[in-house]
C-alpha cells in the first residue's frame, strides 16, 4: 500500500508542478517576476495537500515569531526535496542557492534560472564569487536567501557536512542568519520513490547576529541546526542511537 500511495504521490508532484509552472511562466518570462513566487506558493499547497490525502503526511510550522524582516540569510537543514518546496509557505519570495544541474529541468529548470542563484559546484573559486554577487542583488531588492549548508540532501544519520558557502555570505552580506531545523527526512528519502506517512516539523529557530568570528558562526550554525533537527526525530532515529 505504501508503495502504491508512493506513487500516486509521485505523479501528483510533478503533474502539479508542470501545471503551476506552466500556468506563470509566460508573465515570468516578460519579466513579471513576483509570479515567480505564486508558482512556487501554488505548487507548495498542492503538494502539502497530496502529502496529506495520499501519503498521509501531515505537516507543522514552528517559530514563525522568529522569521526575519527584510532581506535576510536563512540556512536550512536539508533531508528531501520537500525542504525546498515548504519555505514559499511562509516566506513571501525566497530566493534559494541551487546546484546549477538543476536548469536542465523541464519547467522547474526555468525557475531556477529566472528566479534563483545557480551555483556551478565544479568551478570552486569562482562559483563562490559569482554566487556572492548574484547574493548582494537579491539583497539589495529586499528578498531573501536560503541556502542549504550542506550543499546536498542528508539521510537522517549521515554527520553534519557544512560547507563554506554559508559562511562566504554571513561575511560578506553582514547579515543575520535564521537557521531552519527539520525532520522531512523521516518521510521522504534523498532518493527513491517512498513517501511514508508521518508528521514533519519545520522548525525556525532564532537568529544568528551577524559579525561572529567564522569558527564562531560555522559552530553555532552546525549546533543550532543539528541539535534541534536530531530532536525532531524519535529517539531510535537520532544520530546518537545508531
Amino acid at each position: 500500500m505504501i508503495l502504491l500511495r508512493s506513487i500516486v504521490f509521485v505523479v501528483w508532484f510533478y503533474l502539479t508542478m508542470a501545471f503551476w509552472g506552466l500556468i506563470y511562466m509566460p508573465a515570468v518570462a516578460m519579466g513579471r517576476d513576483e509570479n515567480i513566487w505564486r508558482a512556487m506558493r501554488g505548487w507548495g499547497r498542492t503538494t502539502m495537500w497530496g502529502l496529506k490525502w495520499i501519503v498521509g503526511v501531515t505537516i507543522a510550522f514552528e517559530g514563525l515569531e522568529h522569521l526575519p524582516k527584510g532581506p535576510a540569510l536563512i540556512a536550512s537543514k536539508h533531508q528531501a526535496t520537500l525542504d525546498t518546496v515548504l519555505p514559499s509557505q511562509f516566506l513571501e519570495a525566497p530566493v534559494f542557492v541551487v546546484k546549477k544541474e538543476l536548469i536542465s529541468m523541464p519547467v522547474f529548470g526555468f525557475y531556477m534560472k529566472y528566479g534563483m542563484i545557480p551555483v556551478d559546484r565544479e568551478a570552486h573559486a569562482k562559483a563562490l564569487k559569482d554566487m556572492l554577487r548574484a547574493a548582494r542583488t537579491v539583497i539589495a531588492k529586499g528578498r531573501q536567501i536560503v541556502i542549504y549548508p550542506e550543499g546536498t540532501r542528508q539521510e537522517l544519520d549521515a554527520p553534519p557536512d557544512y560547507k563554506p558557502g554559508i559562511a562566504a555570505l554571513y561575511k560578506d552580506l553582514g547579515l543575520p542568519v535564521t537557521p531552519i531545523a527539520l525532520n522531512t527526512g523521516l518521510v521522504w528519502k534523498p532518493s527513491g520513490i517512498i513517501r511514508r506517512p508521518g508528521h514533519v516539523t519545520i522548525k525556525i529557530l532564532p537568529a544568528i547576529p551577524a559579525g561572529l568570528p567564522r569558527e564562531d558562526f560555522m559552530r553555532q550554525l552546525e549546533n543550532a541546526i543539528e541539535s534541534e533537527s536530531q530532536a525532531l526525530l524519535p529517539p531510535e532515529k537520532r544520530r546518537s542511537a545508531a
